[in-house]
């Protein structure tokens, strides 16, 4: 990747629907050339796809909430999956220290939250340690610079 591509990757963070005749005014490219760069990134790897940045409040998913799991002997081998399948689980991280995953979780209200974490500790066979957003600042934000 050269200076043009991370100037394409910087354009597209802040906003993805951006025409490519937009985007090569902003890195001095024609949109043609900026076409055949993106398709590339995109082969690559490097450009995994493209989302609407919803706002879960308004979506009715206000409640955000770190999970950690901390396993057991008698936790599940196939964690990750087995988490995949509880629809509030947003993200899922392996994490080195204390405990061995971090849940991001956005849930509809602390009563639905309550019930994920039971089943959580039910059906995986962990212990869970749970931290609950107040506000959140800025999230997401692009970091190619």
């Amino acid at each position: 990747m050269d200076a043009t591509d991370l100037a394409i990757l910087r354009a597209l963070e802040e906003d993805a629907r951006l025409p490519y005749a937009e985007v090569g005014d902003r890195v001095g490219l024609a949109a043609s050339s900026v076409h055949d760069r993106v398709r590339k990134l995109e082969r690559a790897g490097v450009i995994r796809g493209y989302r609407a940045d919803v706002d879960l409040e308004r979506a009715g998913r206000p409640i955000t909430a770190f999970v950690s799991l901390a396993l057991r002997p008698e936790s599940p081998s196939n964690l990750p999956a087995l988490v995949a399948e509880f629809p509030l689980v947003q993200s899922c991280y392996s994490v080195a220290g204390d405990n061995s995953y971090v849940l991001v979780v956005r849930a509809p209200d602390t009563g639905a939250l309550e019930d994920l974490l039971d089943a959580l500790r039910g059906k995986l066979e962990v212990t869970t340690r749970s931290t609950i957003v107040l506000s959140t600042p800025f999230e997401l934000r692009p970091i190619i610079d």
